[in-house]
């Protein structure tokens, strides 16, 4: 245990992330799976990314913020992974205080992010279904840049809110993490002194970050759902709920485990089905969203083969 003496307290300078497994026979197994996910994350984000910038079709409030998902998705699954890889093939699982609170500010910030720009996309589509005879003056470029400007502001609040708060606890041991990355349940369950306010400012961020803009993006597609019902073209339904179902699949998918993660700081232990939801969270989800969001797209399909295919567009 790394521990050091200050005023007749020891203090923690190092935490231990247990991992997803202790056997050293299924580390190096794990170790590339994870490494091809993270490269096929990477290289799926980033496709996108280059497909949105080199179409023109694609140059529309829609993809610029799908774009900067993209980005997020990218720096999310950066935050964690290659610390957990470096963990497989060494035998030092340990990471420093400062190393420890680092990680868990920036995934904060990119998830909180994350948060923000998914309600800015279910706006979007209510004010390209619901409201299309003003969409091009009330989602203008000036407009979508602050909207996703105010999505890091927020979310860079809470995150160095939490990050403070945090590094307010005592932590006199133990210093070992059922986990693979650092996060605040695994962190409160190690204090040595009094969680309450922690706990306080966790509960406020959950409802300012997750209730609301899921109250937002509900609200918002019962609006799409009714505008949609009422379109008398089989066609035309067909093609508006197609630009919704994907960013539905990622609503859902995202929030269902964020609910899992922190709406459970009473459980006691850290458990392995943490640590799956962690790997659906951080791996999956941002692997998974390139996927979703070029299936039932032709324009972002057509785009992805032209990149790839080193192509202009027409």
């Amino acid at each position: 245990m790394d521990l050091e003496a200050s005023e007749n307290d020891s203090v923690v300078t190092k935490f231990v992330l247990l991992g997803l497994t202790e056997s050293p026979a299924l580390q190096p197994i794990l170790f590339v799976i994870f490494l091809l996910a993270y490269v096929a994350t990477v290289g799926g984000n980033f496709s996108i990314l280059a497909a949105i910038l080199m179409e023109p079709k694609l140059h529309t409030p829609m993809y610029f913020f799908l774009g900067n998902l993209s980005l997020l998705d990218v720096g999310c699954i950066t935050v964690t992974v290659p610390a957990m890889l470096r963990h497989f093939i060494s035998n030092d699982r340990s990471i420093p205080y400062r190393a420890c609170l680092s990680q868990l500010f920036f995934f904060h910030l990119l998830a909180g992010t994350d948060c923000f720009l998914l309600t800015v996309m279910a706006y979007d589509r209510y004010l390209a279904i619901c409201q299309p005879l003003t969409y091009s003056t009330r989602m203008g470029w000036g407009i979508q840049q602050a909207l996703v400007g105010m999505s890091c502001v927020f979310s860079f609040s809470n995150a160095l809110t939490q990050t403070v708060a945090l590094s307010a606890l005592k932590f006199c041991g133990p210093n070992v993490i059922n986990h693979f990355y650092c996060d605040l349940p695994q962190l409160f369950q190690l204090s040595c002194s009094s969680i309450q306010l922690n706990e306080l400012l966790l509960f406020v961020a959950a409802a300012f970050m997750g209730v609301a803009p899921l109250v937002l993006i509900t609200v918002s597609y019962v609006h799409v759902v009714a505008a949609v019902l009422r379109i008398r073209s089989a066609e035309g339904r067909k093609k508006a709920f197609s630009t919704c179902g994907s960013h539905l699949t990622v609503v859902g998918i995202f929030y269902g485990t964020g609910v899992f993660s922190y709406m459970r700081l009473g459980s006691g232990e850290a458990s392995d089905k943490d640590k799956g939801i962690g790997v659906l969270n951080t791996v999956i989800s941002p692997m998974l969203n390139p996927l979703i969001y070029s299936l039932k797209n032709p324009d972002v399909q057509g785009a992805l083969q032209r990149v790839i295919m080193g192509r202009r567009p027409p």
